[in-house]
């Protein structure tokens, strides 16, 4: 029965992971307009606690796309410089949408296990009560 219990937790662990994921998929999607905007990102590791691995997966700290931020030549914008230039967004819309289509697939795919653990846990005390 842990060995259910156990996968059951580790999908819990991926379907928490790609929700922080999705989170910020949808933060750069809402502000892929915003000037200066960086796109975050996050990573995934493996659960450690206490110098010893627990078997689940976490997301790392949030970082910011390093990659340099475009000009855009819009000499009416209230944040173009004297040359007429302001610096834009990095998210790239088609990369965000295909991030969020991953990460929601993950996330079924663990949802998809951890009902498969808990079905099989319930059928597992059906027949001890027999």
């Amino acid at each position: 029965m842990s060995d259910n219990l156990t996968a059951t937790q580790i999908a819990a662990s991926g379907m928490k992971a790609q929700a922080v994921r999705l989170r910020h998929v949808s933060e750069n999607i809402a502000n892929a307009d915003t000037p200066g905007y960086r796109r975050k990102l996050v990573a995934f590791q493996e659960a450690v606690e206490f110098g010893r691995r627990k078997g689940g997966v976490e997301t790392s700290p949030t970082r910011l796309d390093r990659r340099e931020l475009p000009q855009i030549f819009d000499p009416a914008h209230p944040m173009a410089d004297d040359s007429g230039y302001y610096l834009g967004s990095n998210v790239d819309l088609v990369i965000e949408i295909a991030d969020a289509r991953e990460a929601n697939r993950s996330y079924e795919a663990n949802l998809r296990v951890f009902e498969q653990s808990r079905q099989m846990s319930s059928s597992l005390l059906d027949l001890i009560r027999r």
